[in-house]
């Protein structure tokens, strides 16, 4: 970027040196002032060149930051319904837990009283499946994280 302010201040240098030379009217410079224009056009047609050369590069520049944000923005995307996934599936499982703590406080009670309630033992083991099952779906959130992870990883190494 340093290079862009040196070679607008060398082209502003250029254009003064034009401009000087015009407004005199070209009077005060014999044939002598006609190379020296030909040498500051010449100077100032390769300052262009180069300036021309910078924006390019910065262009360049830009496309590819522009690239790695969009990049940054879908990652963080997935990370959040990742997330989103995995609050979700271990709301789940605190609610089965608490329901089975519930119901197995319910069987003991009913085991020191000496009465059987199969009810309550059907239920203990429904709660238990559920929480089974969502515990293996908050390990699937999890895993599936550690992949997504790995993924770009992988893919790096194999190119």
């Amino acid at each position: 970027m340093s290079e862009i302010g040196e070679l607008e201040g060398r082209i502003s240098a250029a254009l003064d040196r034009i401009r000087r030379g015009v407004e005199s009217g070209g009077a005060a410079a014999p044939a002598a002032g006609t190379g020296e224009i030909d040498k500051l056009s010449d100077q100032l047609a390769q300052e262009k060149d180069a300036n021309a050369q910078l924006e390019a590069r910065v262009a360049a520049l830009k496309e590819r930051q522009d690239g790695q944000i969009s990049g940054m923005n879908d990652a963080v995307e997935g990370y959040r319904k990742t997330a989103e996934q995995t609050d979700r599936d271990l709301q789940r499982l605190r609610q089965v837990n608490a329901e089975l703590r519930d119901i197995n406080d319910q069987l003991r009670k009913a085991a020191s009283e000496g009465v059987a309630e199969p009810h309550l033992i059907n239920k203990a083991m429904l709660a238990e499946l559920e929480a089974l099952r969502a515990s293996r779906a908050a390990d699937i959130a999890e895993v599936d994280a550690v992949l997504n992870e790995l993924k770009p990883l992988i893919s790096e190494e194999g190119a």
